[in-house]
């Protein structure tokens, strides 16, 4: 039963593409085990960062001579430590996260994305974390690099019934006050939310110097409204009953999804917050991949 919930969520195809990567933060983190990210902290380990004055107590091993000779002044050599990722995983289990069919649906796309990132933070000796949300946290595990974790997650999701409204402000703040330490957070959701509630939510975790994460998962006729004939729209998180042809109301709905993704890009600008949009019908390898090489190149730059 174990392995059949692990294959549903990670398939074999997208990790072949997308283990080659690390997936690396932009910034420093904080962390308390030796690894592979730099720390804000200064200490005497690892890579050589800089010099500072002695002063009486200091450690004289880290006494840099060849100043010493050169200025007659007694400095100290500074490292900075190399320490673990913690990556908070969010994922939005909201009644508009069923939209779409099979492979396609966003809730099963953005579950698949989430463990897969999870599984690739685990094997580079990182920790990960899982909550689930939608008008409150329904679920959190605490942070873990054990592989076990990752079976964990896929049992969770694999019991998730999306029925209930979103209301992302709270869920964050409530993983804002958890989170503790720098870290990033990567959260998972359409986003149909109130943009006012967001960007406050945003505004706190960037204050406490997360990095941040948003993976705007949309389905095809949700970004093209490629749709004919007569449609009965129902709403999923109300009881709205729509009755129409598409080509009727493609233009409106097309402005208004633009209008929408450029204020929530603008967001996510003001407040230095990265955005991916997500197709769903797009092969998920092939989008993985090309995001985490992205990263990867935008991560040898800093």
């Amino acid at each position: 039963m174990a392995k059949a919930v692990l294959t549903k969520y990670i398939q074999p195809d997208v990790l072949s593409r997308v283990e080659q990567y690390a997936f690396q933060p932009r910034g420093l983190v904080e962390g308390t085990l030796a690894g592979a990210h730099k720390s804000p902290f200064h200490g005497f380990a690892v890579e050589f960062a800089g010099h500072r004055e002695y002063v009486a107590g200091d450690d004289l091993r880290h006494l840099d001579w060849n100043v010493y000779f050169r200025t007659d002044k007694h400095m100290l050599k500074q490292y900075e430590m190399e320490t673990n990722l913690v990556c908070h995983l969010m994922l939005d289990v909201s009644a508009s996260m069923r939209y779409g069919e099979a492979d396609t649906q966003k809730l099963l796309y953005a579950s698949r994305m989430a463990v897969t990132l999870g599984y690739l933070v685990v094997e580079q000796s990182d920790k990960v974390s899982l909550a689930t949300f939608d008008d409150r946290v329904r679920d959190a595990r605490r942070p873990s690099n054990s592989m076990r974790q990752i079976l964990d997650m896929t049992e969770t999701l694999d019991e998730v019934q999306p029925v209930n409204k979103t209301a992302i402000g709270p869920a964050m703040l409530d993983l804002a006050s958890r989170a503790g330490r720098r870290s990033i957070i990567v959260v998972f959701s359409d986003f149909f939310v109130d943009l006012n509630d967001l960007e406050d939510a945003l505004q706190r975790l960037r204050y406490d110097r997360h990095e941040i994460v948003l993976m705007q998962t949309l389905h095809p006729d949700e970004l093209h409204f490629n749709m004919d004939g007569m449609i009965r729209f129902v709403g999923l998180e109300d009881e709205d009953v729509f009755l129409t042809r598409p080509t009727d109301v493609r233009n409106a709905y097309l402005d208004a999804m633009n209008k929408f993704n450029e204020r929530l890009a603008a967001i996510c600008e003001a407040n230095q917050v990265e955005r991916v949009l997500v197709d769903t019908g797009r092969p998920m390898a092939e989008l993985f991949a090309d995001y985490l090489q992205q990263r990867a190149l935008v991560h040898r730059r800093w």
